[in-house]
């Protein structure tokens, strides 16, 4: 996400960090230049303009032309307002309300709204131990009501249960109902969408509203549709009445303008993130780690996160008692690489890295994508366990068998051998010290970063 900007501004500010001391003239050439980047984004032409006239006044101020590295601090002034115009605060979903607290999401026919809803619920339920019913609105979009019982099935949170005929303000009075009968923590009502707003889509979302109350008051949009999500977000901000936005689609997003409009636009935080189609794939929004992205700082801080939910106590353990003896074979290989894929592959590892957003964006360019992390992985499946365990066993007629169980080449597996063997020395080392179990890129795979 925000590759366009991110590659822009950081193009930008490095001419600006060579130059040494600043003269006035330069910050503002580089700031006319920041100014096109973001509007190339399709960030707001109101906030652009905000924006410019806050960043303008502190970078071209003494504070600037006097600090030892001038370069430096006109990014740090750019990432305080980055962060001030994404929101500051993290802010997630409110539940502090009586009893089943309604959840109303809103939006239009297309924006994700349905599966958000369940990505909701599956957060909530997961994360917070919450008791969640759903319940669809959409008496219109043909099978809309089935898509989100099917969704509920599948993470295991029930759905209001379909009576035809039934109008949008009653199913969520009836909805509510029988969230209080059956003690639930939580209702999350997805109302219906259209393909544009119109009065008969407001008429209908105020009707609920009114009937309900929300506590929150969701507005989903697609980040893809850039300056129309803006406009969409505004129109609901003042007919509706919104607490919050999810935006998705945003691991698509390489401009990031509806993101950094959003705040500004609707006065209202953007509490959740779609980075994904599976249902774990939403993140809460982090204003100082989105600004630190943008301009190519790296997010550690969300990867370190990551890693701790996605691995396992027990495998990080043994990994950890290996360490300590100076092991580290194909099998652990193997789950060091599941790992990278369960962190979103090797090139969102390195978009999180601070200073590899570029090698990010070569290895695209050189076409080295995660298809390597399963065509590796293939190759060590085709080992015997025996293999596996015991990596000096590969001479030369097992590694043919090797690379014709798994379409691979001699030379591949010459390559993963060499791999494991740079693993296992710097497994080793990392043992003596004790530490363990956030996944490491291996030393193999550094290789195929350009320089």
């Amino acid at each position: 996400m925000f590759d366009s900007l991110s590659d822009k501004l950081g193009g930008i500010f490095d001419k600006l960090k060579r130059r040494g001391a600043l003269k006035e003239g330069d910050v503002t050439a580089a700031m006319r230049e920041v100014r096109i980047a973001l509007l190339e984004a399709d960030v707001a032409l109101p906030v652009v303009k905000d924006f410019m006239a806050k960043v303008t006044a502190r970078a071209i101020g003494q504070e600037v032309m006097k600090s030892v590295s001038p370069g430096q601090m006109v990014v740090k002034i750019v990432n305080d307002f980055l962060v001030e115009m994404l929101g500051s605060d993290t802010v997630g979903i409110s539940l502090a309300a009586a009893a089943p607290v309604p959840i109303m999401m809103v939006g239009l026919q297309g924006s994700g709204k349905t599966t958000s809803a369940a990505k909701i619920a599956k957060r909530l339920k997961e994360k917070e131990n919450k008791k969640v019913m759903m319940a669809s609105l959409d008496i219109y979009r043909p099978a809309a009501m089935e898509q989100l019982k099917i969704l509920g099935a599948q993470i295991g949170v029930p759905t209001l249960p379909i009576i035809d005929g039934q109008m949008p303000v009653d199913i969520a009075k009836r909805a509510m109902t029988a969230a209080r009968l059956q003690g639930m923590d939580v209702v999350i009502l997805d109302t219906a969408g259209r393909l544009h707003i119109d009065q008969v889509l407001m008429s209908e979302v105020i009707g609920v509203r009114n009937a309900v109350s929300p506590h929150e008051t969701l507005l989903v949009v697609d980040s893809l549709t850039g300056q129309d999500a803006v406009n969409v977000a505004q129109s609901f901000s003042n007919q509706i009445g919104i607490t919050g936005v999810v935006l998705t689609r945003m691991d698509g997003d390489g401009r990031g303008g509806a993101a950094l409009s959003m705040r500004a636009v609707t006065g209202q935080p953007i509490k959740l993130v779609g980075v994904g189609e599976k249902l774990d794939d939403m993140e809460e929004f982090h204003p100082e780690r989105v600004a630190s992205r943008i301009l190519g700082m790296g997010d550690v801080v969300s990867l370190v996160e990551k890693a701790a939910e996605t691995i396992e106590a027990a495998e990080a353990e043994d990994m950890i008692r290996k360490m300590k003896k100076g092991q580290f074979d194909f099998d652990d290989l193997r789950s060091q690489l599941r790992q990278m894929k369960k962190l979103g592959g090797m090139s969102n590892i390195l978009g999180m890295l601070p200073g590899l957003g570029k090698a990010q964006k070569q290895m695209a360019g050189a076409n080295i994508n995660d298809k390597l992390l399963n065509r590796q992985e293939a190759i060590i499946n085709s080992m015997t366990p025996l293999e596996r365990g015991r990596p000096n066993l590969l001479n030369a007629s097992r590694k043919k068998r090797i690379a014709a169980g798994a379409g691979a080449s001699v030379q591949d597996i010459n390559k993963l051998i060499k791999m494991q063997k740079q693993m296992a020395v710097m497994m080793k080392k990392m043992g003596k010290g004790g530490r363990g179990g956030m996944p490491q890129i291996p030393p193999g795979m550094e290789g195929l970063l350009p320089k």
